[in-house]
């Protein structure tokens, strides 16, 4: 007999055991693996939640070092968009030393042709002078030659004329080389008729200047030869110069026609000319200044006036050795 609630186990006729303790077995067995996958799963996010936790701090970490990194970037990027201008501007400066540098290689290359262009220069006037000096050379000897020859004949003359007169002091020569007569030794006080007594001089004035005129080595230098008349201030201004210009075409006529027409021949290079008293030598306020004023000057007139004034401004220059030495081997 069986008790109220309890039931009896008991195998059945197969010899199996029965439906309900398997069953137990089973569901404590599912149970148990519940609970180990409970557990399992507690301790997945235990694990996962420290990741979880580890992950945010490295994320947050992470944030901090791009944000850092950002910051970093946009200083660089600053600091770079100062850096390009400072390029920029060294750039810009760049090119425009670039074209300063070639302008003034242009410059300078201008400067060398033009540097080259003054050594041709000098080079040519280097050789112009040298051939200048030879030529100033000659020219200084030859006017040496004739200088020293006019100033020798001007002496002859004085000589011979003061041996004739037997008066040194009517006969003179000027500080420009002209002869210079007293009127007295060819005409009397106011007159323009020469004296008889005049005649020897003249004659001796022509003998003189044949042999000079006859030299063609001195004649090609001489332009002309001039006969003039100067008067003392006695009288009217015309009546002077009408008187000296009288008196200097009676010696001029005697000069060319006189003692054969010896100087006939060489009357080219004869002229006269009348002063009358604009051109004294000494006082009209004495008789002594009046009588050297009337006078009668003979002046030899070399050929180009003007540059022998300068080749006389050239000779009165020291002339260095080197060229002295080169006049010295010439002569």
């Amino acid at each position: 007999m069986r008790r109220a609630g309890s039931y009896s186990h008991r195998e059945e006729p197969s010899g199996e055991q029965g439906f309900w303790p398997s069953y137990a077995d089973m569901m404590s067995a599912i149970a148990l693996i519940l609970f180990f996958l409970m557990l399992l799963s507690y301790i997945q996010n235990l694990i996962t939640g420290n990741d979880l936790r580890n992950t945010e701090d490295l994320l947050t970490a992470t944030k901090a070092q791009v944000q850092a990194a950002l910051e970093e970037y946009r200083k660089a990027q600053a600091q770079n968009a100062i850096a390009q201008e400072e390029l920029n501007d060294l750039t810009a400066d760049l090119n425009s030393k670039q074209e300063e540098l070639e302008a003034f290689a242009i410059q300078i290359s201008q400067q060398e042709q033009a540097l080259k262009d003054q050594e041709k220069q000098i080079s040519d006037q280097k050789a112009y002078l040298a051939a200048a000096d030879n030529e100033i050379l000659a020219l200084r000897s030859q006017m040496t030659t004739v200088a020293a020859l006019r100033l020798s004949i001007v002496k002859q003359i004085q000589d011979r004329l003061i041996e004739v007169m037997g008066d040194p002091s009517k006969i003179s020569i000027a500080d420009n080389g002209n002869i210079v007569l007293s009127d007295g030794v060819f005409f009397d006080l106011g007159s323009s008729d020469l004296k008889p007594e005049s005649y020897t001089v003249l004659n001796e004035l022509i003998d003189a200047f044949a042999v000079f005129l006859k030299d063609t080595n001195t004649t090609q230098y001489v332009d002309s030869i001039v006969i003039s008349g100067h008067t003392d201030s006695f009288g009217t201004e015309a009546e002077n110069r009408i008187l000296s210009t009288d008196r200097a075409n009676s010696v001029l006529n005697y000069l060319l026609f006189g003692k054969g027409e010896k100087l006939a021949p060489y009357a080219p290079f004869f002229c006269a000319a009348g002063y009358g008293e604009t051109r004294p030598v000494a006082s009209n306020e004495t008789e002594d200044g009046r009588a050297q004023n009337r006078r009668i000057e003979i002046s030899m007139i070399l050929r180009d006036e003007t540059v022998l004034d300068i080749v006389e401004q050239y000779l009165a220059i020291p002339v260095p050795d080197s060229v002295a030495a080169a006049e010295e081997a010439a002569n």
